[in-house]
């Protein structure tokens, strides 16, 4: 595909598309019906259903019995620990793969034009981006990750929440499903502008800002107390009448859902013809300015408090309007 028919590439290699970034028309006011029948299909489409269909393996094909579930022993725990990290070597690892490794599409619609691992940074371990991204994601995040999905399951089989059937309530259920990312869009956005305060960000958020230029292994590569909170999404399903498999899915969207924003690509190839959109480029601009853009987009929360970055001239000025603010401000402050 020639990705300078959708945007343009500047002196350094750095690709943007031609069209700024936009929120989902769906908490758009006046409504606009027709906009979201129109983008309906991208809210299922490919991730939200691949998610959901994971979350229906798991539950079919890899969680013990309720009864092994009522208490904790290594077997079923290590066996969970297990095939969740190597169904994440395999799903990160093929855009990995694919995209970094092989360079199937080259530099083809990607925003950065540098390549990490070609970039050595003494803010990472052995100032290796993906080494130091891989050791975070295994080392503490996909034990956080397993400890949260033991820890419902458990409560879950034990009957300390209530845990509703789809036979008795397929309708309530079948919405909550719906409206997992926008809970998940919710947490997060509440979550990251919260941890982009001062101490909060020295010490916790400015590890998954060390890259600068994402990639999908830094999708995951957090301190460890924003990986608790980032997947402990899913205790909202303790909290709120719900079902363990829709918590799974809910975990599930954090988990294997935080690659398209941070795969550093605005389409993955499939064919010379056919794309997918990784729509990573509102998250990305995060990365790069830091202080724009805390939601993904499903929500205009960013919109709606002025945080909103699309990508374009006019998105640049609004940013270093607000910065100058911001600088007046604390210059006032100092006097």
């Amino acid at each position: 595909m020639d990705d300078l028919q959708y945007g343009t590439r500047n002196k350094r290699g750095d690709w943007a598309p031609n069209e700024p970034a936009g929120t989902a028309p769906l908490f758009a006011y006046p409504p606009r019906p027709l906009a979201v029948l129109k983008w309906l299909p991208s809210y299922f489409l490919p991730y939200n259903v691949l998610f959901a269909l994971s979350a229906v393996a798991w539950w079919r094909f890899v969680l013990p019995d309720v009864e092994v579930m009522k208490t904790f022993s290594v077997g079923w725990i290590l066996w969970l620990f297990v095939v969740n990290c190597a169904a994440l070597l395999v799903f990160f690892g093929v855009f990995e793969l694919r995209l970094y490794i092989l360079r199937a599409q080259g530099n083809r619609f990607k925003y950065n034009g540098k390549w990490p691992s070609e970039q050595k940074s003494k803010a990472f371990f052995f100032e290796n981006q993906n080494l130091d991204n891989m050791l975070r994601t295994f080392g503490t995040g996909m034990p956080i990750w397993t400890a949260i999905e033991v820890a419902i399951l458990h409560a879950y089989a034990n009957g300390y929440v209530p845990w509703l059937s789809f036979a008795e309530h397929p309708l309530y259920l079948f919405l909550l499903a719906l409206v997992v990312p926008i809970i998940h869009e919710t947490h997060f956005f509440l979550l990251h502008r919260t941890i982009h305060w001062g101490p909060l960000y020295k010490w916790v958020h400015s590890v998954h800002h060390n890259s600068v230029n994402p990639s999908p292994w830094s999708s995951l590569s957090m301190h460890p107390v924003e990986q608790l909170g980032y997947l402990g999404v899913a205790f909202w399903h303790l909290i709120i009448p719900s079902n363990p498999l829709l918590a799974l899915y809910q975990l599930h969207y954090a988990g294997f859902g935080a690659i398209p924003g941070h795969v550093g690509f605005d389409k993955v190839e499939l064919t010379e013809d056919a794309s997918v959109d990784s729509h990573a480029y509102i998250h990305y601009l995060h990365h790069k300015y830091f202080e724009v853009n805390y939601g993904d987009g499903l929500i205009p929360f960013d919109r709606w408090l002025g945080t909103f970055h699309d990508g374009s001239k006019d998105g640049e000025a609004r940013m270093q309007a607000r910065y100058e603010k911001k600088k007046a401000r604390a210059n006032a402050a100092a006097k």
